[in-house]
Parts: structure tokens; sequence; C-alpha cells
């Protein structure tokens, strides 16, 4: 569980929340890269997912982040929306935003290609949860 909280859902949209705790900091107090980058992967996947049918799961094939200044403040904002719908591509954008006194400023984009998968194509993962 990272903390994340979906705030705005729309299709092909969702903005999520990260209030962020100790756990989420790296050794100089920055917000972690790796939260920063699965806060963007993850509102992306459920942003396309609100394009699908139930019948599908949402698998990223392909994930590309630029950070743009350091992270610190005590909560995150990502804003993800579809760009493009295809069959069973899907292309996502990620802006993430750090929560300022003076504002927010936008600490990181991702671009996220995802692929719809039909869930009965989808294997059980040995040791996961759903077994």
């Amino acid at each position: 569980e990272c903390g994340f909280k979906a705030k705005v859902y729309k299709r092909g949209y969702l903005e999520s929340r990260l209030k962020v705790e100790k756990r989420h900091r790296q050794q100089d107090d920055y917000i972690h890269a790796g939260v920063i980058a699965t806060m963007a992967d993850h509102t992306a996947g459920y942003a396309a997912f609100s394009l699908v049918s139930e019948e599908y799961r949402i698998l990223t094939i392909e994930f590309k982040i630029n950070f743009l200044e350091p992270a610190y403040g005590h909560s995150l904002i990502c804003k993800s929306k579809i760009l493009r719908e295809g069959g069973q591509i899907l292309v996502g954008e990620s802006e993430v935003f750090d929560k300022r006194e003076n504002g927010n400023a936008l600490v990181a984009k991702a671009m996220v290609t995802l692929k719809a998968v039909h869930r009965s194509k989808i294997k059980p993962v040995k040791g996961s949860l759903k077994e």
C-alpha cells in the first residue's frame, strides 16, 4: 500500500494524491524518485482502466520519466490523462506536482504506454494475493 488516493476520476483522466510520510523520503529527506515514478505509472494505469470494459486489465509496457526538480513538500499530486486510445495500446501522460507553501511545483513528467489485456489471458502469479 503506497498511500495514493484517487481525487478526480473521469473518462481517460485520473488525479491522485499522496500524503508524504517518512517512508516516502530518501536519505537526504527529499521524496524518493521511486515513489514519484510509481505514482506516475499507477495513476496513468487507472486513467487507462477507465477506458476499457471490466473484462480487461491494464499493464504498462513502456515508461519514461523526466525528473525536473527535487520534491520535498508534504504531499504530491499526480494528473494523468490518456493521449491516445487505440485498440489494445494506450498512451498516457502523467505530471507529478509537489505541493509547497508557495504553490505547486511540477517535479516530474512521464510518458506511459499501456496495453489492455483480456483477463482470460492473464496468468495467475504463484504466491499472489489472489491465490
